[in-house]
């Protein structure tokens, strides 16, 4: 009961954002590195997802991530409004980093947490529909052929750009999310704090540059096979 309490704070609420934030981004990057074995060719991407899929512990992942997701959505809501409702006169001019206030680290990432956030929360929904629940195609071997699926959808220019525009989202989202959640959790040092902000903004870039990479590849490859 009293760590519920706690978790209803204002420093609770951000240290719960700032938690499943950080596991959403773990999530993102075993996500890609699955992905990118689509390079690799058919057999190995299809046996990937087949072993992934296949082993029942996947469900109980899934619960924990869709719970974490959910927890991250509903918090930072919540903390979106009581920010809002103690400042109720608007601001009329943004005092963002590298500006009026060297001290502020306000930018046009930061500021847009929460409208980045719902759009990229609407592009689960529509890639979970097109690629997890999408048409079922059977490989030779017996197994779900993901990689035909892959082709034909990425194989869709604008499908592509679709996929593209919602990357640059959650580049954005990562590129404030991952420093602030860092801050929301203490971690702060003289020395090591500009350190932590960079290693952020370059794992931010590597998982962007991956999951912008592997639509345009796709694409690419499937005209090229027409």
């Amino acid at each position: 009961m009293r760590l519920l309490q706690t978790f209803s704070t204002s420093i609770g609420t951000k240290i719960l954002i700032a938690v499943t934030g950080l596991g959403l981004t773990v999530f993102l990057l075993t996500h890609l590195a699955g992905n990118l074995l689509f390079l690799a060719g058919p057999d190995a991407f299809n046996r990937y997802a087949h072993t992934l899929t296949s082993n029942p512990l996947i469900y109980v992942a899934e619960a924990g991530l869709l719970a974490v997701f959910f927890v991250h959505i509903a918090k930072t809501l919540s903390n979106y409004l009581a920010n809002r409702a103690a400042r109720p006169v608007a601001y009329t001019t943004h005092r963002w980093a590298k500006t009026k206030n060297p001290a502020s680290r306000k930018s046009w990432a930061s500021t847009t947490m929460v409208v980045t956030g719902s759009i990229m929360a609407l592009f689960v929904v529509t890639h979970l529909q097109t690629f997890k629940f999408g048409p079922v195609y059977e490989g030779a071997d017996g197994i779900r052929d993901l990689y035909r699926l892959q082709m034909e959808i990425f194989g869709q220019p604008a499908y592509v750009v679709f996929y593209l525009m919602a990357m640059a989202l959650i580049f954005s989202h990562l590129w404030h999310g991952i420093v602030s959640a860092t801050q929301s959790l203490g971690w702060y040092h003289p020395q090591w704090t500009p350190r932590v902000i960079v290693a952020g903004r370059v794992l931010t870039a590597l998982i962007a540059g991956g999951f912008f990479m592997i639509p345009i590849y796709t694409f690419l490859l499937s005209r090229s096979a027409q």
